[in-house]
Protein backbone atom coordinates (compact mmCIF):
# COMPACT_ATOMS: atom_id res chain seq x y z
CA UNK A 1 0.00 0.00 0.00
CA UNK A 2 1.00 3.61 -0.62
CA UNK A 3 -0.46 6.36 1.54
CA UNK A 4 -1.19 9.73 -0.04
CA UNK A 5 -1.28 12.66 2.37
CA UNK A 6 -3.13 15.66 0.95
CA UNK A 7 -1.85 18.41 3.27
CA UNK A 8 -4.08 21.32 2.31
CA UNK A 9 -3.06 24.04 2.91
CA UNK A 10 -5.72 25.94 4.79
CA UNK A 11 -7.89 28.32 2.77
CA UNK A 12 -7.12 26.59 -0.52
CA UNK A 13 -9.00 23.37 -1.10
CA UNK A 14 -11.78 23.61 1.50
CA UNK A 15 -12.26 19.81 1.15
CA UNK A 16 -13.40 20.07 -2.48
CA UNK A 17 -10.79 17.56 -3.57
CA UNK A 18 -11.74 14.83 -1.12
CA UNK A 19 -15.45 15.46 -1.76
CA UNK A 20 -14.91 14.91 -5.46
CA UNK A 21 -12.92 11.73 -4.89
CA UNK A 22 -15.57 10.43 -2.51
CA UNK A 23 -18.22 10.89 -5.20
CA UNK A 24 -16.05 8.68 -7.41
CA UNK A 25 -15.11 6.20 -4.69
CA UNK A 26 -16.60 3.15 -6.45
CA UNK A 27 -14.81 3.90 -9.72
CA UNK A 28 -11.52 4.49 -7.93
CA UNK A 29 -11.91 1.32 -5.84
CA UNK A 30 -11.89 -0.69 -9.07
CA UNK A 31 -8.33 0.57 -9.54
CA UNK A 32 -7.24 -0.27 -6.00
CA UNK A 33 -7.64 3.30 -4.72
CA UNK A 34 -9.31 3.73 -1.32
CA UNK A 35 -10.91 7.07 -0.40
CA UNK A 36 -12.22 6.88 3.18
CA UNK A 37 -14.39 9.58 4.68
CA UNK A 38 -12.35 12.15 6.65
CA UNK A 39 -14.59 11.53 9.66
CA UNK A 40 -13.01 8.10 9.93
CA UNK A 41 -9.43 9.24 10.31
CA UNK A 42 -8.83 12.90 11.19
CA UNK A 43 -9.44 12.68 14.93
CA UNK A 44 -8.10 9.11 15.01
CA UNK A 45 -4.79 10.09 13.43
CA UNK A 46 -4.46 13.16 15.65
CA UNK A 47 -5.04 11.14 18.82
CA UNK A 48 -2.74 8.33 17.68
CA UNK A 49 0.08 10.74 16.81
CA UNK A 50 -0.23 12.37 20.23
CA UNK A 51 0.00 8.99 21.93
CA UNK A 52 3.04 7.94 19.90
CA UNK A 53 4.94 11.18 20.63
CA UNK A 54 6.97 10.89 17.44
CA UNK A 55 7.77 7.20 17.84
CA UNK A 56 6.99 4.58 15.21
CA UNK A 57 3.75 2.68 15.74
CA UNK A 58 3.86 -1.03 16.45
CA UNK A 59 2.46 -3.51 13.95
CA UNK A 60 -0.60 -4.01 16.16
CA UNK A 61 -1.26 -0.27 16.33
CA UNK A 62 -0.87 0.09 12.58
CA UNK A 63 -3.32 -2.74 11.95
CA UNK A 64 -5.82 -1.28 14.41
CA UNK A 65 -5.68 2.21 12.89
CA UNK A 66 -5.89 0.90 9.33
CA UNK A 67 -8.91 -1.22 10.21
CA UNK A 68 -10.72 1.84 11.53
CA UNK A 69 -9.80 4.00 8.55
CA UNK A 70 -10.79 1.81 5.63
CA UNK A 71 -12.80 -1.24 4.70
CA UNK A 72 -10.32 -1.92 1.89
CA UNK A 73 -7.10 -2.92 3.71
CA UNK A 74 -5.71 -4.50 0.52
CA UNK A 75 -5.98 -1.29 -1.49
CA UNK A 76 -2.89 -0.24 -3.38
CA UNK A 77 -3.38 3.46 -2.63
CA UNK A 78 -5.00 5.14 0.38
CA UNK A 79 -5.98 8.83 0.18
CA UNK A 80 -5.90 10.86 3.42
CA UNK A 81 -6.82 14.55 3.23
CA UNK A 82 -6.66 17.12 6.04
CA UNK A 83 -5.36 20.72 5.95
CA UNK A 84 -4.47 20.48 9.63
CA UNK A 85 -1.84 17.84 8.93
CA UNK A 86 0.45 20.88 8.68
CA UNK A 87 -0.88 22.80 11.68
CA UNK A 88 -4.10 23.98 13.17
CA UNK A 89 -5.04 27.35 11.63
CA UNK A 90 -4.44 29.39 14.77
CA UNK A 91 -0.80 28.23 14.92
CA UNK A 92 0.02 28.32 11.21
CA UNK A 93 2.16 31.47 11.52
CA UNK A 94 4.05 30.71 14.73
CA UNK A 95 7.76 31.04 13.98
CA UNK A 96 7.05 31.52 10.28
CA UNK A 97 4.72 29.99 7.73
CA UNK A 98 3.95 26.44 8.90
CA UNK A 99 7.37 26.29 10.55
CA UNK A 100 6.47 23.08 12.40
CA UNK A 101 5.05 21.33 9.31
CA UNK A 102 7.97 18.94 8.90
CA UNK A 103 7.95 17.66 12.46
CA UNK A 104 4.17 17.54 12.63
CA UNK A 105 3.72 15.61 9.38
CA UNK A 106 6.54 13.29 10.38
CA UNK A 107 4.55 12.40 13.49
CA UNK A 108 1.63 11.37 11.30
CA UNK A 109 3.72 9.31 8.89
CA UNK A 110 5.15 7.45 11.89
CA UNK A 111 1.73 5.87 12.38
CA UNK A 112 2.56 3.85 9.25
CA UNK A 113 6.37 4.04 9.32
CA UNK A 114 7.06 1.23 6.84
CA UNK A 115 4.46 2.27 4.27
CA UNK A 116 5.45 4.28 1.22
CA UNK A 117 4.09 7.82 1.33
CA UNK A 118 3.68 10.85 -0.86
CA UNK A 119 2.63 14.42 -0.10
CA UNK A 120 0.37 16.81 -2.00
CA UNK A 121 0.03 20.49 -1.17
CA UNK A 122 -1.63 23.60 -2.56
CA UNK A 123 -0.04 26.95 -1.72
CA UNK A 124 -1.49 30.43 -2.06
CA UNK A 125 -0.30 34.00 -2.48
CA UNK A 126 0.23 35.34 1.07
CA UNK A 127 -1.46 38.58 -0.02
CA UNK A 128 -4.78 36.72 -0.15
CA UNK A 129 -3.91 33.74 2.03
CA UNK A 130 -3.24 35.76 5.20
CA UNK A 131 -6.58 37.67 5.19
CA UNK A 132 -8.46 34.42 4.55
CA UNK A 133 -6.55 32.59 7.26
CA UNK A 134 -7.28 35.43 9.70
CA UNK A 135 -10.99 35.23 8.85
CA UNK A 136 -10.98 31.46 9.38
CA UNK A 137 -9.26 31.80 12.74
CA UNK A 138 -11.54 34.61 13.90
CA UNK A 139 -14.59 32.54 12.94
CA UNK A 140 -13.36 29.89 15.39
CA UNK A 141 -13.17 32.43 18.20
CA UNK A 142 -9.40 32.96 18.19
CA UNK A 143 -7.67 36.32 18.35
CA UNK A 144 -5.71 38.20 15.69
CA UNK A 145 -2.83 36.04 14.43
CA UNK A 146 -1.36 38.68 12.12
CA UNK A 147 -0.07 41.06 14.79
CA UNK A 148 3.68 41.41 14.35
CA UNK A 149 3.69 39.33 11.16
CA UNK A 150 5.72 40.68 8.23
CA UNK A 151 4.02 39.32 5.09
CA UNK A 152 7.20 39.89 3.11
CA UNK A 153 9.07 37.56 5.48
CA UNK A 154 6.82 34.54 4.94
CA UNK A 155 8.05 31.95 2.46
CA UNK A 156 6.29 28.76 1.36
CA UNK A 157 9.71 27.48 0.35
CA UNK A 158 10.73 27.46 4.02
CA UNK A 159 7.74 25.26 4.90
CA UNK A 160 8.51 22.95 1.96
CA UNK A 161 12.15 22.71 3.01
CA UNK A 162 11.17 21.76 6.58
CA UNK A 163 8.66 19.22 5.27
CA UNK A 164 11.17 17.49 3.00
CA UNK A 165 13.99 17.56 5.53
CA UNK A 166 11.87 15.86 8.19
CA UNK A 167 10.50 13.31 5.71
CA UNK A 168 13.44 12.37 3.48
CA UNK A 169 12.62 10.48 0.33
CA UNK A 170 8.91 11.32 0.36
CA UNK A 171 7.95 12.99 -2.95
CA UNK A 172 5.91 16.20 -2.86
CA UNK A 173 3.50 17.37 -5.55
CA UNK A 174 2.57 21.04 -5.25
CA UNK A 175 0.35 23.51 -7.07
CA UNK A 176 -0.68 27.15 -6.75
CA UNK A 177 -4.25 27.64 -5.56
CA UNK A 178 -4.67 30.54 -7.97
CA UNK A 179 -4.27 28.14 -10.89
CA UNK A 180 -6.62 25.47 -9.56
CA UNK A 181 -9.50 26.22 -11.98
CA UNK A 182 -7.13 25.56 -14.90
CA UNK A 183 -5.38 22.46 -13.53
CA UNK A 184 -8.09 20.76 -11.45
CA UNK A 185 -8.21 17.52 -13.52
CA UNK A 186 -4.43 17.15 -13.21
CA UNK A 187 -4.62 17.77 -9.46
CA UNK A 188 -7.30 15.12 -9.03
CA UNK A 189 -5.28 12.60 -11.00
CA UNK A 190 -2.03 13.39 -9.21
CA UNK A 191 -3.62 12.83 -5.81
CA UNK A 192 -5.77 9.80 -6.61
CA UNK A 193 -3.40 8.19 -9.08
CA UNK A 194 -6.27 7.00 -11.28
CA UNK A 195 -5.67 5.91 -14.85
CA UNK A 196 -5.61 8.75 -17.38
CA UNK A 197 -8.60 7.43 -19.31
CA UNK A 198 -10.81 7.27 -16.20
CA UNK A 199 -13.91 9.45 -16.39
CA UNK A 200 -14.78 11.01 -13.04
CA UNK A 201 -18.08 12.72 -12.22
CA UNK A 202 -18.58 16.21 -10.77
CA UNK A 203 -15.10 17.42 -11.64
CA UNK A 204 -16.13 20.98 -12.48
CA UNK A 205 -17.06 22.21 -9.00
CA UNK A 206 -14.12 24.61 -8.88
CA UNK A 207 -15.17 26.25 -12.14
CA UNK A 208 -18.83 26.48 -11.15
CA UNK A 209 -17.79 28.51 -8.11
CA UNK A 210 -16.21 31.29 -10.17
CA UNK A 211 -17.99 31.13 -13.54
CA UNK A 212 -21.52 32.22 -14.37
CA UNK A 213 -24.14 29.58 -15.05
CA UNK A 214 -24.38 30.68 -18.67
CA UNK A 215 -20.62 30.45 -19.04
CA UNK A 216 -20.50 26.93 -17.58
CA UNK A 217 -23.25 25.81 -19.92
CA UNK A 218 -21.43 27.15 -22.95
CA UNK A 219 -18.11 25.69 -21.79
CA UNK A 220 -19.62 22.22 -21.39
CA UNK A 221 -21.32 22.45 -24.77
CA UNK A 222 -18.12 23.59 -26.46
CA UNK A 223 -16.03 20.80 -24.91
CA UNK A 224 -18.66 18.22 -25.86
CA UNK A 225 -18.51 19.36 -29.48
CA UNK A 226 -14.76 20.02 -29.52
CA UNK A 227 -13.12 17.67 -26.98
CA UNK A 228 -9.72 19.07 -25.90
CA UNK A 229 -6.89 17.03 -27.40
CA UNK A 230 -4.32 17.89 -24.74
CA UNK A 231 -3.92 19.38 -21.29
CA UNK A 232 -2.57 22.58 -22.81
CA UNK A 233 -5.55 22.93 -25.14
CA UNK A 234 -8.04 22.37 -22.32
CA UNK A 235 -6.35 25.03 -20.21
CA UNK A 236 -6.52 27.49 -23.10
CA UNK A 237 -10.23 26.80 -23.58
CA UNK A 238 -10.98 27.23 -19.87
CA UNK A 239 -8.91 30.43 -19.76
CA UNK A 240 -10.86 31.87 -22.69
CA UNK A 241 -14.21 31.14 -21.03
CA UNK A 242 -13.05 32.51 -17.68
CA UNK A 243 -11.97 35.76 -19.31
CA UNK A 244 -15.52 36.18 -20.57
CA UNK A 245 -17.71 34.54 -17.93
CA UNK A 246 -15.84 34.69 -14.61
CA UNK A 247 -17.63 36.24 -11.64
CA UNK A 248 -15.45 39.29 -10.79
CA UNK A 249 -16.56 39.36 -7.16
CA UNK A 250 -15.26 35.79 -6.70
CA UNK A 251 -12.09 36.03 -8.78
CA UNK A 252 -10.81 39.30 -7.32
CA UNK A 253 -10.36 39.50 -3.54
CA UNK A 254 -10.39 42.92 -1.90
CA UNK A 255 -7.69 43.25 0.77
CA UNK A 256 -8.88 45.32 3.74
CA UNK A 257 -6.25 44.55 6.38
CA UNK A 258 -5.11 47.62 8.34
CA UNK A 259 -1.98 49.15 6.86
CA UNK A 260 -2.03 47.02 3.71
CA UNK A 261 -1.58 49.27 0.68
CA UNK A 262 -1.83 48.35 -2.97
CA UNK A 263 1.95 48.66 -3.19
CA UNK A 264 2.43 46.18 -0.34
CA UNK A 265 0.02 43.70 -1.91
CA UNK A 266 1.93 43.94 -5.19
CA UNK A 267 5.27 43.49 -3.42
CA UNK A 268 4.02 40.42 -1.54
CA UNK A 269 2.63 38.99 -4.77
CA UNK A 270 5.92 39.42 -6.62
CA UNK A 271 7.81 37.81 -3.74
CA UNK A 272 5.39 34.88 -3.90
CA UNK A 273 6.00 34.37 -7.62
CA UNK A 274 9.76 34.32 -7.00
CA UNK A 275 9.21 31.83 -4.16
CA UNK A 276 7.21 29.52 -6.43
CA UNK A 277 10.16 29.39 -8.82
CA UNK A 278 12.44 28.65 -5.88
CA UNK A 279 10.23 25.71 -4.92
CA UNK A 280 10.09 24.49 -8.50
CA UNK A 281 13.86 23.97 -8.44
CA UNK A 282 13.85 21.91 -5.25
CA UNK A 283 14.75 18.20 -5.60
CA UNK A 284 11.85 15.90 -4.79
CA UNK A 285 9.18 18.49 -5.68
CA UNK A 286 6.84 18.33 -8.68
CA UNK A 287 4.89 21.50 -9.45
CA UNK A 288 1.65 21.17 -11.42
CA UNK A 289 0.92 24.06 -13.75
CA UNK A 290 2.70 26.41 -16.09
Amino acid sequence: MRIVYHLGAHCTDEDRLVRCLLKNRATLAEQGIAVPSPTRYRKLLRDTALQLRGQAASDDTQAMVLEQITDEPQAERLILSWPSFLSFPAYALLGGLYSSAGERVRAYTQIFPDTEAEFHLAIRNPATFLPSLQDAVTAKGHQDILTGIDPLGLRWSDAVRHLLAANPGVPLTLWCDEETPLIWPEVLQAVSGHAAETELVDTDEVLTLIMTEIGMGRLRAYCAEHPPQSVTQRRRIVTAFLEKFARPELVEQEITLPGWTDDLVEEVTQAYLVDVERIRSMPGVTVIGA
